[in-house]
C-alpha cells in the first residue's frame, strides 16, 4: 500500500494562541515579542495582518513598529500555554494514528497509511483534523498530504491558513519542481551558497542533477538531497511514544546586562546547570561532555567543547567543568551577552561505567545526594524554597528566569 503522510503544522501558532488567550487580539496586527527590558526586544511570531505590512520574525520591535505604526506587541509571551496547546493538537492528531512525530511545538508529521479503512481518504483524514482543531482548540492548521515526509512538509507551506494540500506521485513534478531549492529541509545557508554557484536554484534543478555530482559537492546531504527530490526519500514517521532519545540537553540565557568579569558567569553558569541537572536526572540520563556557547557584546559567537572521562549528573560539578572551560577559552576581547551551557554524549544512568583512580566518587556521590534532596524540597514545598547561597541576588537573570519550576507550594489543607 502507498503511504499517506499528513503534514500539520500550526498557523502562526504563538500569535494564534495568544488571540485565543485575549480575543479583543483577534481583528488586530499582532506581534508576539520578547521582553524589551530584557534584552528580548524582537519579534518571534506575528499574525497575518502583521504579515501584510511587513513584519518579519527575528527583527527588532522598532523596525516592526515603523512598518505598522498600529501593531500590537505581546511581549509577554504565555510559553506555558503554547505548550499547553501544542499537546492538546498532538493529542487530536494521535486519535487517528500511534505514528505522530513532532517537529517544534507546531509541527507534526502523521503516518495515516493503517488508519484509511477506518477514517476514510488521506484527504478526508487531514479535512477531519483541521475541522477538529478549529472546532475544539481555536486555531488554524494546514496540512500537506503525500507520500512521504518531504513533500507532505512541503505542502503544508503552499497554502495558508487553515488548508490541505495534496501531492501525489503523479503530480509532484508539476508542484515541487518549481520551488525554490531553499523550501527543502536540508537546504541551509551553507548548502544553498555551493547550489548557486552552481545554478542549482530550483527543486527541479536538484532532481535533475547527477547524484554523483551531488554527492561531490555535498557529500551524504547531496545524494538525500536527490532522492527527496525525485519523490525517494522514505524515512518513517516515529511512533509518539518511540521518539529517538535524548542526544543533548542545554539550557541558555541572555542576561539584563552584558557581564563584565568571571564572578558574573559564574553565576548564570550555576544557575543554568541546575535546570540541567535536573532534566538528566528527571530523564534518568548522564553527561558524558560539556559544551559552552558565548555570544559577546558585539554579537560574535563562539563554542567550546569538552569530552569527559567520566560521566556527570550533577549541577555543581557540570558547572565547574563548563566554567573552566569558559575560562580557559575566552579571552575577554568584548562583555559576554548571552551564553548557554549544553551536555552531550548522554548515557543511561544505570549502565555501567570504567571507573579511575583520579576520581573521588565518595565526593561526587555526595555531591549528587545532596543536589537530589535539594531537588526533592523544592518539588514538596515550591520553587527556590532552598537554593544555593551565591544566587541570592543575581540582578543579572531576567524576572522570568530567575526560578525553576519544580512545583507549586502546597496548600495548607493538603499539609
Amino acid at each position: 500500500m502507498e503511504r499517506a503522510i499528513l503534514h500539520c503544522d500550526m498557523n502562526n501558532f504563538f500569535a494564534s494562541v495568544e488571540c485565543v488567550l485575549d480575543p479583543t487580539l483577534k481583528d488586530e496586527a499582532i506581534a508576539v515579542c520578547g521582553n524589551v527590558e530584557e534584552r528580548h526586544g524582537i519579534v518571534m511570531a506575528r499574525n497575518y495582518k502583521a504579515k501584510s505590512f511587513g513584519v518579519n520574525a527575528a527583527e527588532p520591535i522598532w523596525m516592526a513598529k515603523k512598518k505598522c505604526p498600529n501593531l500590537v506587541i505581546v511581549n509577554n509571551p504565555h510559553y506555558d500555554k503554547y505548550v499547553e496547546y501544542s499537546e492538546k493538537a498532538r493529542e487530536i492528531y494521535r486519535s487517528y494514528t500511534d505514528y505522530v512525530e513532532p517537529m517544534g511545538l507546531d509541527e507534526c508529521w502523521l503516518d495515516v497509511t493503517e488508519s484509511l479503512n477506518l477514517y476514510g481518504e488521506p484527504k478526508k483524514i487531514a479535512d477531519d483534523i483541521r475541522n477538529t482543531i478549529r472546532e475544539k482548540l481555536g486555531l488554524t492548521i494546514s496540512v500537506g498530504v503525500s507520500f512521504n515526509k518531504t513533500f507532505a512538509k512541503l505542502g503544508s507551506d503552499m497554502k495558508k491558513p487553515d488548508a490541505t494540500t495534496v501531492i501525489s506521485k503523479e503530480n509532484f513534478r508539476e508542484k515541487v519542481w518549481p520551488l525554490p531549492a531553499t523550501d527543502m529541509i536540508g537546504v541551509g545557508r551553507g548548502t544553498r551558497k555551493i547550489l548557486d554557484k552552481y545554478f542549482i536554484r530550483t527543486i527541479g534543478d536538484i532532481a535533475k542533477e547527477s547524484p554523483k555530482r551531488l554527492q561531490y559537492l555535498l557529500g551524504k546531504n547531496g545524494v538525500a538531497l536527490y532522492e527527496a527530490a525525485n519523490g525517494i526519500e522514505d524515512s518513517p514517521v516515529q511512533k509518539y511514544e518511540e521518539l529517538e532519545e535524548v542526544k543533548s540537553i542545554s539550557h541558555g540565557i541572555t542576561t539584563v546586562r552584558d557581564m563584565e568579569n568571571e564572578d558574573e558567569v559564574w553565576k548564570i553558569v550555576l544557575e543554568l546547570t541546575k535546570e540541567i541537572a535536573l532534566k538528566l536526572r528527571v530523564k534518568h540520563l548522564r553527561a558524558g561532555g560539556v559544551s559552552v556557547s558565548v555570544r559577546d557584546s558585539k554579537l560574535l559567537w563562539q563554542q567550546y567543547r569538552k569530552k569527559l572521562k567520566n560521566t556527570e549528573q550533577s549541577a555543581s560539578n557540570i558547572a565547574k567543568i563548563a566554567f573552566d572551560l569558559f575560562r580557559e577559552k575566552y579571552d575577554w576581547a568584548n562583555p559576554v551577552r548571552n551564553i548557554t551551557i549544553g551536555t552531550m554524549y548522554l548515557t543511561k544512568d544505570t549502565e555501567p561505567e570504567q571507573l579511575t583512580i583520579f576520581e573521588n566518587y565518595t565526593k561526587k556521590e555526595k555531591i549528587e545526594k545532596a543536589e537530589k534532596v535539594m531537588e526533592e524540597l523544592n518539588m514538596k514545598y515550591g520553587n527556590e524554597i532552598i537554593t544555593t547561597a551565591v544566587l541570592l541576588d543575581d540582578k543579572n537573570l531576567p524576572a522570568n528566569r530567575r526560578k525553576i519550576k519544580y512545583g507549586s507550594k502546597k496548600s495548607k489543607t493538603n499539609n
